[in-house]
């Protein structure tokens, strides 16, 4: 990893990639460049909507499926939402029952069409898959606690209970190797692990998935051609994921594109090495078991107290000092914190 942290300029110690990833120069170079391209009107828009492209392309290399199988989009909600939609009057959808709001609130909405949300806890979900369950929808890792899914099981549960398998990726493309086309759906908020500017996100659809889904948000960028999907009739909608595609904000997908490439240049293999290292000698330093995820809960009397003023910068989530460890993170950090926590 050390040949690569030139990348990233942290002010201090950064531990907060749950919430925000920071960007490598890569991409914010690329970034600065198009803004000021923006800002002198030295340019047309098509390069821009070039990373998007690009982004989709290397998005679909780091989980496994064909860019023809990528939507993108700016939200997780936001994707979800035409899935949420397309569901069957009177789905019954298994959920964990501290998931992200992004992968429950747009089967919660759907409940005017007797659409039945019931959660377990995370670690029963595999378990709670029977012929009662028509979509299981869950994080592959956990904002609030960190815990990794049995990604495994539960799809082996649900393929078995022929239940939809919805995946939340934000908190772990990146770092968690992950093979998308063993699930359904795969969406991912590209701005934490991916390290991308806010505004970029994508999903996966089987294809065999993709006829049931309505592409309520459709516009311009969801047509076979965009370029000659401007303006009139008929509906001329791409017969890929593409269909599903909303109009890209530009500037995160010019930041995002090399931000993807720069972590498959890496390998997520390798980052995932690194960052259960560093987390688990934390987590070590404060008496804990070790585990499998570069986020770490803990329970540390006056935390926030402790840390504020050092330049180490973390969040608090469900009552817990909540730290995430990333590329850009070392063992110096890791020495650091403790010793401001002790």
């Amino acid at each position: 990893m050390a040949g690569y942290r030139s990348q990233w300029r942290p002010r201090g110690v950064y531990l907060n990639t749950a919430s925000y990833g920071l960007p490598p120069e890569s991409a914010w170079n690329a970034l600065q460049q198009a803004l000021e391209g923006w800002r002198a009107g030295g340019t047309s828009w098509e390069p821009w909507g070039a990373a998007t492209e690009g982004a989709r392309t290397a998005f679909a290399a780091l989980v496994g499926v064909e860019s023809e199988e990528v939507a993108i989009g700016s939200t997780v909600s936001g994707l979800l939402g035409p899935v949420a939609a397309s569901l069957p009057d009177g789905s019954r959808v298994l959920v964990p029952d501290e998931e992200f709001t992004s992968n429950l609130w747009p089967y919660l909405v759907q409940g005017n069409r007797g659409v039945r949300v019931r959660t377990v806890p995370a670690a029963q979900l595999a378990d709670a898959i029977d012929g009662n369950s028509d979509v299981v929808a869950f994080s592959a890792v956990q904002s609030a606690t960190g815990e990794v899914a049995d990604l495994h099981a539960i799809e082996a549960s649900a393929r078995h209970h022929g239940a939809l398998t919805i995946v939340d990726a934000t908190q772990a493309c990146g770092w968690l190797p992950l093979d998308a086309s063993c699930f359904d759906f795969v969406v991912c908020a590209a701005y934490k692990w991916l390290m991308s500017p806010r505004g970029s996100a994508f999903l996966t659809v089987r294809p065999e998935r993709l006829g049931s889904v309505r592409p309520t948000t459709a516009g311009w960028y969801a047509g076979e051609n965009v370029h000659s999907s401007y303006y009139g009739m008929p509906l001329r909608l791409a017969r890929s994921t593409r269909r599903l595609d909303t109009s890209p904000a530009w500037f995160s997908w010019v930041g995002t594109q090399p931000a993807i490439e720069l972590v498959n240049r890496i390998g997520v293999p390798a980052i995932q090495r690194h960052n259960v290292e560093l987390a688990n000698t934390f987590r070590s330093g404060l008496g804990m078991d070790p585990g499998n995820s570069a986020i770490v809960p803990a329970e540390v009397p006056g935390a926030a107290a402790k840390l504020e003023g050092t330049g180490i910068l973390a969040s608090t989530r469900a009552g817990k000092l909540r730290t995430a460890w990333h590329v850009y993170n070392t063992r110096d950090d890791v020495a650091l914190t403790l010793k401001a926590l002790l």
